[in-house]
């Protein structure tokens, strides 16, 4: 068995220069590839304005800020927006941070995407901080700051603990199977008085068993009341086996939320996905038709391991 910790390599990252690197991608780029030993990168305070890739070749890499909310690593690029070579950036080009390595960790700082759509005259406003594609993430103690689209976990397994995520539409969206747990999952105020939004969209293939779950997660908003969907069904391509799985559990729901909290999407019934709640509560907890709550038998089985696929980060392996 490796003993991760024992042999780590750690760098520091500084933009004053009294680090190994003063870019986050350096620091990743000089890291070797393939190992299986935990590699460690601090980031001290500043804002990082970049694109960091850690690719698939790079697993166990650990990143921890110095300051959750003052060490940012950013950039504004947007779906919309044309690329040097031609062609424009679409969702996933428009990422700040990839992530396609297994066992990658990430405590303590803030991933963003600052494109601000109302300086630009485009309708493609997709704007991702981070994609996440791979097995075994865990974030503990990170902010996710964007609008539309912010959070890609497109596949894979990833736990979230203790995060705060901000967006507006879609802004936690993807096929992966991924756990918030303790999470503030907040909507950005659009300024609408009857849509300012949805929170999910996930894309789940019909042969996972399981899709996002959020347990004891607060949705917090300074929207009006009634006006910020629970999620809807994302069907990447028309795929129709792409059949959203999603459960609310024991939240704290807003009043922001719908009352029908979910809705459809790109001629996808909300009805014929997984979308569940399950023991919430708050002013966003409405008892509506249109709302599927569990029994008790089927939320048991909706454990952390479970979800992540017989993985439990809370155990040390």
């Amino acid at each position: 068995m490796v003993n991760r910790e024992a042999a780590a390599i750690r760098l520091t990252v500084s933009k004053d220069g009294d680090g190994e690197f003063q870019t986050v991608q350096e620091a990743i780029d000089a890291l070797p590839e393939y190992s299986r030993e935990q590699k460690v990168i601090f980031i001290k305070k500043g804002v990082y304005k970049e694109v960091v890739h850690i690719p698939a070749t790079k697993p166990f890499v650990k990143l921890i800020g110095e300051n959750r909310y003052e060490t940012v690593i950013t950039y504004d690029n947007y779906a919309g927006k044309e690329k040097e070579g031609g062609g424009k950036y679409g969702t996933t080009g428009s990422s700040s941070v990839f992530i396609y390595a297994d066992h990658v960790e990430a405590e303590n700082l803030t991933f963003e995407n600052s494109f601000d759509r109302t300086k630009v005259d485009t309708t493609d406003t997709q704007a991702v901080a981070v994609y996440a594609k791979g097995n075994r993430m865990t974030f503990k103690h990170v902010r996710f700051i964007g609008r539309q689209d912010t959070l890609f976990v497109n596949d894979g397994t990833q736990y979230f603990y203790q995060c705060y995520i901000e967006g507006d539409v879609d802004f936690i969206f993807g096929g992966a199977r991924a756990v918030f747990e303790e999470c503030q999952i907040h909507s950005a105020d659009r300024g609408s008085a009857t849509n300012n939004g949805y929170v999910t969209a996930a894309s789940t293939h019909i042969a996972k068993p399981f899709g996002l779950l959020m347990t004891n997660c607060r949705l917090t908003s300074d929207a009006a009341d009634g006006t910020v969907y629970l999620g809807r069904p994302w069907h990447p391509g028309g795929d129709p086996d792409a059949i959203a799985s999603v459960l609310y559990h024991r939240c704290d729901l807003g009043a922001h939320i719908k009352p029908e909290g979910w809705t459809d999407m790109s001629g996808f019934s909300a009805a014929d996905a997984r979308l569940y709640e399950y023991g919430n509560t708050g002013p966003g907890a409405i008892s509506h038709e249109d709302r599927r709550q569990l029994a008790d038998h089927e939320a048991e089985n909706w454990t952390v391991e479970n979800v992540l696929d017989g993985w439990n980060p809370k155990v040390e392996s």
